[in-house]
């Protein structure tokens, strides 16, 4: 197989394309991704899009007549699909620690703990106020940025995922949160109670923590628990974290793609246990719920403290899981 060449999502102007991790454009010939609905080619299928791109490999003659690899959003996954086909030799080279990364970028697990570092580290070089990327990269839209971020670090992949010490500035206080959270697990500070029937782990946690600085793909969020820490802890894809009176519900990333290692409960529609929860609460607490087809549907409160006490909370979320139709099928096309 020849090695393909990177062009930007927005720039690809009816050229034959391969899409990884992402959907397809007119011109596209070939869709390597886990997307929900995806065309890819199903004997390729795997959990992530990097192990799909890595399983392309073998099969040279999908990519006949193409000569560019695109994606439509930067992160990890993404990062080390494009790697894939375009440094073939490399990738394979390093096969277990490209899909590791990506599995650390996209489900906050990993089986080695670097692999998460790496993850870390591309999350902050994909932050403008964070990285040490030339700050151009960052001008433009998010296409134009994206389209930059690969183009920049492509050709820095294999040193990243060889050598994660060198990053070590990018990811060290990030890891050391999760250090924290992984301790406080096994120390029982922070407690994990999973009801396997439902798919469902109560995550309580100390009230006075504070919230820091995480990542999840290239995104930056707030939490007072590494979410690494619990999907390293459990694999129990709905997670319910009690703080206090912070309450939320939230689905995780591997029951939007079409994931195929394990059964995956289907998604309900949160935000109708939301409107069922603003009766209960009469008043007192007002909920809000993204739809199933967010990355990862989350339930909380709209001022960020609940009027429910937490074991009746946790008990409203098992009554509505029990009965909840499915909402969300990553098979559809779309």
């Amino acid at each position: 197989m020849r090695q393909l060449r990177f062009e930007p999502y927005h720039e690809l102007a009816g050229v034959p394309n391969v899409i990884v991790d992402g959907g397809p454009t007119e011109s596209t010939e070939l869709t390597l991704s886990h997307w929900p609905g995806s065309p890819t080619p199903i004997d390729l299928l795997d959990d992530l899009s990097a192990q799909i791109s890595l399983r392309a490999l073998d099969h040279p003659t999908l990519f006949d007549g193409i000569e560019v690899v695109s994606n439509n959003h930067f992160d990890q996954d993404g990062l080390a699909s494009a790697f894939a086909l375009i440094h073939p030799v490399d990738a394979i080279q390093r096969r277990e620690r490209t899909v590791d990364v990506a599995r650390a970028g996209d489900f906050a697990t990993y089986h080695d703990r670097d692999s998460m570092r790496i993850a870390f580290a591309i999350a902050a070089l994909a932050d403008a106020t964070r990285s040490t990327l030339d700050a151009a990269i960052f001008d433009g839209t998010y296409d134009e940025q994206s389209g930059r971020l690969y183009q920049s670090l492509l050709p820095r992949f294999a040193e990243l995922i060889d050598h994660p010490e060198r990053s070590r500035s990018l990811w060290e206080a990030e890891d050391a949160h999760l250090t924290e959270s992984l301790l406080a697990i096994e120390r029982g500070i922070v407690t994990l109670e999973e009801n396997r029937r439902l798919d469902l782990v109560t995550v309580t946690v100390p009230e006075h923590w504070a919230q820091r600085t995480t990542t999840r793909f290239a995104l930056t969020r707030h939490e007072a628990v590494h979410p690494a820490a619990i999907h390293q802890s459990s694999d129990r894809l709905r997670v319910v974290t009690i703080q206090g009176r912070r309450q939320c519900v939230e689905m995780r990333y591997e029951s939007w793609v079409m994931y195929r290692s394990r059964p995956v409960a289907p998604r309900p529609d949160l935000r109708i246990l939301a409107a069922h929860l603003d009766e209960v609460a009469a008043g007192a607490t007002t909920w809000q719920a993204t739809g199933p087809g967010s990355l990862t549907p989350i339930l909380r409160p709209v001022d960020d403290e609940s009027a429910l006490a937490p074991h009746r909370f946790v008990a409203l979320v098992e009554e509505f899981l029990t009965v909840a139709t499915p909402a969300w099928d990553p098979l559809q096309p779309r």
